[in-house]
């Protein structure tokens, strides 16, 4: 017999009454009952009912246990009275009669309390994530994650996939955030890099001549945190093809990512149509790349409306060139309480507020329109817009106006705001999309050309379109957006070195430092690549929408906190004189 246990703690039933066993887990709650003592005992498995009365032996010692203390019972087993089994439980039918106890691990008082799921301090959860751990919500997501990733694995191989790995240590390399560098003993001076993706070894892999490639990959980037990012480390279902199109891709990828959502999705619909939505027309209608589609709301470009007219504010707007007007339909929200609470919202985001325009029941038969932009338009404007829109009686318009790239990231904020005020928004299913048509390049803040996503994508058009204006360049690029999260990033990887090496060019680099940053990939290039491409899928972010949890750090076992600390280890640390010597490095006071 082991010597801790005979069953699990979520193992026993009504078959195995009047049996002896041994249990062994945490105390995770105790009840006394004038006597009689309950303790459910708790294991990675479940919970069993313990009792003991004062003919038990052990009645003296559980009476002192502590909340989470470590015991191991021996005792027989009880079928319980009918009226008190607990459905709720696999073992609710029974429990065990203590007969001897043995402590195992002692538990100071508790920093925060493991029974039920009372909200905590962040700062102390995270220092006490061990115990945090322990909670039932963070378990059960824990474990799902280990489920989501093992159906990963499965599922890849059932479609032809191989798993490989790849290195932890390498350059550094162009992945949009900043790297973790790691110091060299061997080469002093010298500083290796933790790789923010896979890519370039992926691509090699193709080159080498292995055709279907996923892993389940640790990337590192040093990023900003968000409530949907970690700013250290994260994990991604990464995937690269050999001879394929874009469609090849998505063919390849949405029976995967459909099932797993079908798998896990604890009953929601799971959308099987996938449109693909090139990226300008998703900032036009939601006001980001990563759409939520559950909320019906599209905007739309209203400025003909505006222009010339008697509201001043827009039709000043709209003679500086690049600027527009844009609508934000709300279906029911025709009431000036509803565009108060709106307006309040955009000053929440840093504007004056938003105009807007909302039909009601006029006084006699037929709606009116309402508000000071009905007013400064005149009729026939007003009701042009609300025609264009599919408006009637009961709903409102909101409006932003200026240069689109100034106010889309606010406009889509605000739709999705609309959409959750109104009740809108569909919570019961999961919709997705593509977004396609990503432009290769942007203008930085001090006017210079650099990539705007993924720098190794195939232009669309190949060289010939990189000898026109890089700003109407789109690339090969794709992301897969769910319930307003990007999920999947992806594209068609540039394979050809002269393409590659203009590309660069035009982001600033020249062929010089494409050789020294991307040597080897160059190197391979130049001796037979196929065409290829893939995708890479954020696994905390699919278990975060799985579980239903609003902050990324809910699926993570060890996560940092906001400002990318590990409080239960204390990293980042300062490093020994001994450890600064060995690798010749000196760090500058914190004010130099």
């Amino acid at each position: 017999m082991n010597a801790y246990r005979t069953h699990t703690c979520g193992q026993l039933t009504a078959a195995d009454a009047d049996t002896q066993v041994r249990l062994s887990g945490w105390v995770h709650r105790v009840r006394d009952h004038g006597g009689v003592l309950f303790i459910d005992l708790r294991d990675h498995y479940g919970i069993t009912q313990v009792i003991a009365d004062s003919d038990s032996p052990a009645f003296g010692a559980l009476e002192r246990l502590r909340a989470e203390t470590v015991i191991r019972i021996d005792g027989r087993v009880k079928l319980r009275d009918a009226a008190l089994v607990n459905p709720k439980l696999p073992t609710g039918e029974i429990e065990v009669y203590a007969t001897a106890v043995e402590i195992l691990g002692p538990a100071d008082e508790l920093p925060l309390p493991v029974f039920g799921d009372q909200d905590y301090p962040e700062e102390t959860r995270l220092a006490y994530r061990f115990l945090d751990l322990r909670r039932e919500s963070l378990h059960a997501n824990i474990m799902l994650r280990s489920r989501v990733i093992k159906w990963l694995r499965d599922a890849m191989w059932d479609a032809g996939f191989t798993e490989f790995q790849t290195p932890i240590i390498t350059a550094s390399s162009p992945e949009g955030a900043r790297d973790f560098l790691v110091p060299s003993r061997l080469h002093p001076g010298k500083f290796y890099a933790l790789p923010q993706a896979p890519q370039q070894f992926k691509q090699l892999i193709m080159v080498a001549g292995f055709d279907r490639y996923f892993q389940i990959a640790p990337c590192f980037r040093d990023e900003d945190p968000r409530a949907d990012r970690s700013p250290t480390d994260f994990y991604q279902l990464d995937v690269e093809m050999s001879f394929v199109e874009q469609k090849d891709v998505f063919a390849a990828v949405q029976p995967v990512i459909q099932g797993l959502f079908e798998e896990f999705g604890g009953g929601r619909r799971v959308d099987s149509d996938w449109p693909l939505i090139p990226y300008v027309e998703s900032l036009r209608k939601y006001g980001t790349d990563k759409p939520d589609l559950r909320n019906p709301i599209e905007m739309q470009d209203v400025s003909d409306h505006f222009r010339g007219s008697g509201f001043g504010i827009f039709a000043r707007l709209l003679e500086q060139e690049g600027t527009e007007v844009r609508a934000i339909p709300a279906p029911t929200g025709g009431s000036r309480k509803f565009a108060d609470r709106m307006n309040a919202f955009a000053q929440q985001q840093g504007l004056p507020g938003m105009g807007y325009i909302f039909w009601r029941k006029a006084e006699g038969d037929g709606m009116e329109a309402a508000g000071p932009i009905a007013k400064a338009l005149g009729e026939g404007p007003t009701e042009a817009i609300r025609s264009q829109l599919g408006l009637g009686e009961g709903d409102a318009v909101f409006f932003l106006g200026g240069k689109p790239a100034d106010f889309e990231a606010v406009a889509g904020r605000a739709r999705t705001e609309i959409g959750r005020e109104l009740g809108l928004i569909d919570e019961d299913q999961f919709k997705f999309a593509w977004i396609v048509d990503f432009p290769m390049f942007e203008k930085t803040d001090d006017g210079r050309i650099d990539f705007s996503h993924n720098p190794f994508s195939m232009p669309q058009g190949g060289m010939e379109a990189l000898s026109g204006d890089p700003l109407k360049v789109h690339a090969y690029q794709y992301d897969l957006a769910c319930n307003g999260y990007e999920l999947i990033s992806g594209g068609i990887r540039n394979h050809t070195p002269e393409i590659m090496f203009k590309a660069f060019e035009i982001a600033g680099y020249p062929a010089s430092e494409v050789e020294k940053r991307f040597g080897g990939m160059v190197k391979a290039f130049r001796y037979g690549a196929p065409p290829h491409g893939g995708c890479a899928a954020g696994i905390d972010r699919i278990v975060m929408l799985l579980a239903d949890e609003q902050n990324i750090r809910e699926v993570i076992m060890f996560p940092m906190n906001q400002r990318a600390e590990d409080l239960m280890m204390g990293a980042p640390s300062e490093p020994t004189n001994e450890q600064m010597r060995e690798l010749r490095l000196r760090a500058l006071p914190k004010d130099a």
